[in-house]
């Protein structure tokens, strides 16, 4: 066994961590609005994949794609697909999405799903790689998340305000400073992940 493959997390954690994340960064500094409902209903499917490569990411992306269009939404509202072993390189998980867009295309599920990345290296343009306000889109592992387009419009339609999420996400980390993101006990969870 390589020291790559000892650093693996299990599924078990890569789950427990990512939700981890999502209760006390996204739902709990309210990054996201519309996710408390979807968690506490248990609308969310966590996919741990184990490809190697993008093109069986990709594959395995397909297959959760179809499920998550298939299945009615008060069962999985939202999946995320955690992929440890692959694109661990921001730069590369961010090329990917092109890819995502014409499999999207392709399986004419366009207008109908999203998919949107999450990433412990995730950095906005104009910014530097220790900027707080990347930090509102670092999960523990590359995540993808798939949306359903139906359920943005219609949680959109709810949400007053909803173009300044953005914004009010940069405001609160910039408020909250890398001391109080590092209080959230997140740090440990997200450091240890240099798999190549």
């Amino acid at each position: 066994m390589s020291v790559a493959e000892t650093n693996l997390p299990s599924d078990e954690e890569a789950i427990a961590a990512t939700k981890l994340w999502l209760e006390r960064a996204v739902i709990g500094l309210n990054l996201c609005p519309f996710a408390r409902e979807v968690h506490d209903k248990k609308q969310i499917r966590y996919v741990v994949s184990s490809a190697t490569h993008p093109e069986e990411l990709l594959e395995e992306l397909m297959r959760e794609m179809e499920v998550l269009a298939e299945t009615p939404s008060e069962k999985i509202d939202t999946t995320l697909l955690i992929h440890p072993q692959v694109l661990t390189d921001f730069l590369d998980c961010n090329d990917f999405l092109e890819v995502v867009e014409e499999a999207l295309e392709d399986m004419e599920l366009d207008g109908i799903l999203q998919v949107a990345s999450m990433h412990p290296q995730y950095q906005f343009a104009d910014t530097q790689p220790d900027d707080i306000e990347n930090y509102t889109s670092r999960a523990p592992y590359p995540t993808l998340q798939l949306l359903r387009e139906a359920s943005i419009v219609k949680v959109v339609a709810t949400y007053p305000e909803a173009e300044q999420i953005f914004d009010n996400n940069i405001a609160t980390l910039r408020r909250l400073g890398h001391e109080g993101w590092d209080a959230l006990g997140l740090a440990a969870v997200q450091t240890d992940k240099n798999v190549k």
